[in-house]
């Protein structure tokens, strides 16, 4: 029993471990979970929240740079409702600067920074987070390092003109594939024999120890 508990807890810390950044980063794309080439003739921004990273390709479909990206929450308590980014394909349509912010959260009065925000979808954007971990946890937009906003704000996306006949910068969600245990709360299912909880109990309460006593 307490073989198989080691074995659980060493293999519940790899599972979660945060992803290590490859010498070269960002620009070096060898090895990272996203696909090196997409078929399309445009400028394209990957969201993938299952693998939490986000990668842009250039106009040939060539993967150029990345990073780690947070998106939408499966649970924000404050609003008391899933907060998913929602999947599909969308395109910029409105920039901000370094001094972009909420105009919602926190709740009541918004506020939160979101430097160098790209809207692709309704109130969600791309925006830049001194905050951004390996999960989702965000409202609904998603989290990059500011570092990342920065350069994608002003060398990589561009807004809807009559250069680009009013396409801003696509961006691609991928749907959510895996459970974010990163944002809920851990259940454990109904069918664990009640023996292995008692046999957890007795494992880790103390053992008497008897000693002889000499009169």
């Amino acid at each position: 029993m307490r073989y198989l508990i080691f074995v659980l807890l060493i293999s519940m810390h790899c599972a979660y471990s945060d992803p290590v950044e490859i010498s070269g980063s960002p620009y070096a794309t060898e090895g990272v979970a996203l696909p090196k080439q997409l078929h399309t003739q445009e400028k394209t921004i990957l969201i993938d929240p299952n693998e939490h990273l986000w990668g842009a390709y250039n106009a040939t479909g060539k993967l150029i740079r990345w990073g780690i990206a947070s998106a939408g929450a499966n649970w924000c308590a404050d609003i008391r409702t899933a907060c998913r980014t929602k999947s599909g394909t969308y395109r910029i349509y409105s920039l901000g600067s370094s001094e972009c912010i909420s105009s919602k959260y926190p709740i009541p009065t918004g506020g939160a920074p979101m430097p160098y925000c790209m809207y692709f979808n309704g109130n969600e954007a791309i925006h830049g987070s001194d905050n951004v971990t390996y999960g989702n946890n965000s409202h609904g937009c998603v989290r990059v390092n500011t570092k990342d906003a920065k350069w994608l704000r002003e060398y990589f996306v561009e807004r809807p003109s009559t250069q680009n006949h009013y396409q801003g910068t696509r961006v691609i969600i991928r749907p959510y594939q895996i459970q974010d245990y990163t944002s809920r709360k851990l259940v454990l299912p109904l069918f664990i024999p009640v023996d292995f909880f008692k046999n957890i109990v007795l494992w880790l309460k103390p053992k008497a120890h008897h000693a002889n006593h000499l009169s």
